[in-house]
Formats: C-alpha cells, sequence, structure tokens
C-alpha cells in the first residue's frame, strides 16, 4: 500500500503561481511513477502530468504545458506541481496519483493509487 496526501491547495487569482505537494509512505516511493490529475465540478477526472520514478521522463496536458512543472524529490518521499500563470480553468480539484507499472503516463486507469486531492479555485 501507499499513502498519498495532497497540500498546498487554495483560493487564488488570475495570474497567480502555487505549488501542490503531495507526500508519499508505505512502500520506496522511488518504485512508482507519479503523476497528477485534477476534476472540475461536472468534468470527468483528468491527466495534468506525470514523472518517471527516476524523474527523468515528464509529460504534460496541452492545457498547462509551459505553465506547470512536476518535479520529485525521492529522499523527501514528495512529487511537487509548480502552476504558474494560473486562469480559472484551472479551478479544479486536484489530485496525486502514483503507479507500478511502466508507460502508460497519461492512463487513468494505470494509477494504483489515489490521494484524497486537494482544490484549486482560480478566480478571474
Amino acid at each position: 500500500q501507499v499513502q498519498l496526501v495532497e497540500s498546498g491547495g487554495g483560493l487564488m487569482q488570475a495570474g497567480d503561481s502555487l505549488r501542490l505537494s503531495c507526500a508519499a509512505s508505505g512502500r520506496t516511493f522511488s518504485n512508482y511513477d507519479m503523476a497528477w490529475f485534477r476534476q472540475a465540478p461536472g468534468k470527468e477526472r483528468e491527466f495534468v502530468a506525470a514523472i518517471s520514478r527516476s524523474a527523468y521522463y515528464t509529460y504534460y496536458a496541452d492545457s498547462v504545458k509551459g505553465r506547470f512543472t512536476i518535479s520529485r524529490d525521492n529522499a523527501k518521499n514528495t512529487v511537487y506541481l509548480q502552476m504558474n500563470s494560473l486562469k480559472p480553468e484551472d479551478t479544479a480539484e486536484y489530485y496525486c496519483a502514483a503507479k507500478r507499472s511502466y508507460g502508460d503516463y497519461v492512463r487513468i486507469d494505470k494509477y494504483d493509487y489515489w490521494g484524497q486531492g486537494t482544490q484549486v479555485t482560480v478566480s478571474s
């Protein structure tokens, strides 16, 4: 089992920056690829960003590319999502996820463990 706890959400204004954190516990963190997903009210959960277990590879949704940066610190068992130039359409519950399998970073069904989410609200 891997336990994931997100933090850092809040109420922001358009153009602001925010960093989300996800602390992992329970298993060897460096054995897992990590990702952020988000879900807006009335919409399906969607992929935001992912990072490979070595941090060598990163992947982003087109909607956040150039504005968001995913990173991880395997010594601290933590993955981060730096969000810059926030837009109202970034408003959502943000979830951290972990998977043991290789590849398929954007597929939601490949992730084995999920956090409880942290809310990000961006006003215009």
